[in-house]
């Protein structure tokens, strides 16, 4: 009998949140088709897993069992294919490097050619990842290092080294009744609705929520976004607004939405990351050394 990973991750989430909502919205899918897959995975290892009821998901005794084995299970599989993939990048000479929004800004193209530099025969594969994974995929195993916006979910268990800062601005639709101002006060901006990212992300989504500076009230949410086509489309939409790094004024111009400065909010800082293992990896530190040269102040 053969089991899909999917199955263990898709029964893994439900097991955790004891409801099929919250399971289906953390997996990005669709209740029925979470419901499917579940009774899927019942069907094939002969057992029900869960007791359903109104208020919830209970773990029958077998899923209990199953909860206890499966996160080991899909951590041995996702180091498995992260290692077979990182085994593969270092035979053909490249190096992964992850990214969100607008990496290092302008700097990238130079940090791409110093590494190149640095390291002949070898060329760098950028990949840019949702906000669904503020890591760009450096969690996953995806990616060898990634130019990201801090801070990360769990910043602790990598390295960090921070490369520039640059203010924050706020996104509006161009219809906003503050859209003509040359600057806006946060202050004026808490009661208004956010695009925000999957609530997933934990302190990424909360930066830029400014959870910290809305001294204990609750952001409203007005809709929830992973790419930037589809952060803009919902701000130009009226659904809701957003901050953003200072470049995205030079990045994602778009009509139907207006930068504008704010006040009250800390800066945006951009790092390069890896992690610690890779601390004695001279590809990986060729590629921090050339980060440092180039983004620097």
């Amino acid at each position: 009998m053969d089991v899909d990973t999917r199955l263990l991750r898709y029964f893994a989430a439900v097991a955790e949140e004891e409801n099929l909502t919250r399971a289906a919205a953390r997996l990005y899918v669709s209740q029925p088709a979470l419901t499917k897959q579940v009774r899927r995975l019942e069907t094939l290892l002969g057992v029900r897993l869960f007791t359903r009821s109104r208020s919830g998901m209970s773990l029958t005794e077998a899923g209990r069992s199953l909860a206890r084995s499966a996160p080991a299970l899909l951590a041995d599989w996702q180091r498995m294919a992260a290692e077979t993939k990182a085994a593969a990048a270092r035979e053909c000479r490249v190096l992964r490097v992850g990214f969100l929004g607008s990496a290092a800004n302008e700097q990238t193209q130079q940090i791409i050619a110093d590494f190149v530099e640095r390291r002949p025969g070898w060329r760098v594969d950028m990949r840019q990842g949702s906000w669904s994974d503020p890591t760009a995929g450096l969690g996953t195993g995806t990616v060898d290092v990634a130019l990201l916006r801090l801070p990360l979910p769990d910043e602790e268990s990598w390295r960090v080294e921070v490369l520039l800062t640059e203010p924050r601005c706020v996104v509006l639709p161009s219809t906003h009744h503050l859209a003509d101002r040359t600057e806006i006060a946060f202050r004026e901006l808490r009661e208004e609705p956010f695009v925000a990212a999957p609530e997933a992300t934990g302190p990424w989504r909360d930066y830029w929520l400014a959870v910290e500076e809305r001294h204990g009230s609750r952001p409203r949410i007005g809709a929830v976004t992973e790419y930037p086509d589809d952060w803009l489309s919902a701000i130009a939409n009226g659904y809701g607004i957003a901050l953003a790094p200072e470049s995205s004024t030079r990045y994602y111009r778009r009509p139907g939405v207006v930068f504008v400065p704010v006040t009250g909010v800390g800066p945006s800082r951009v790092g390069v990351v890896w992690n610690p293992a890779d601390d004695g990896n001279p590809v990986i530190q060729d590629f921090v050394r050339g980060c440092a040269r180039f983004t620097q102040s």
